[in-house]
């Protein structure tokens, strides 16, 4: 039995670890902030022709669906916003460098907060709030999603002329 345990643990402890490698990327994605650093000002409101968002669009979006996420995870009383309109911002440009920068280290902050709720948190049991989900789908859900829009990212860095990785 104890070996048994032990092993769980171990895969456990395992799991745990490339759930963080995931969401922070760098292994078979890009990370976060390699590809949200350098993108000049007046590239950052701009939809390349034949892309739907722009740089702040994309942006905005990735912090606002990961802060649903991790607040689902972690706060029983969290309401999302409306879907869709809630989980894009109103203008393709960002409303000033401030917000653009606000809004990058939110992301930042929350990715880091998410990865804390991995690292510790139990991964199994549903949330008594929701209708099935747990602790390792949203952690799951969050680095597919953001993985997904990071793509879009460099596909738009890359339109616009300013991707050189």
């Amino acid at each position: 039995m104890a070996k048994a345990q032990d092993a769980i643990r171990i895969a456990e402890g395992a799991l745990r670890e490339q759930l963080t490698r995931l969401l922070r990327g760098g292994q078979a994605h890009a990370r976060f902030e390699e590809v949200a650093r350098g993108i000049p000002p007046g590239d950052r409101g701009r939809r390349p022709r034949g892309l739907p968002h722009s740089a702040w669009e994309l942006l905005e979006h990735l912090r606002i669906a990961q802060w649903d996420i991790l607040e689902f995870s972690r706060d029983p009383a969290h309401v999302s916003p409306s879907f869709p309109d809630g989980y894009w911002p109103a203008t393709a440009a960002p409303p000033s460098a401030a917000a653009w920068t606000r809004s990058r280290r939110q992301f930042q902050a929350d990715l880091a907060a998410m990865v804390a709720l991995v690292t510790k948190g139990d991964l199994w049991t549903p949330f008594p709030h929701g209708n099935g989900q747990t602790l390792l789908r949203e952690a799951l859900l969050l680095a597919d999603h953001n993985a997904y829009h990071l793509g879009q990212l460099v596909l738009l860095r890359r339109l616009l002329g300013n991707w050189n990785a």
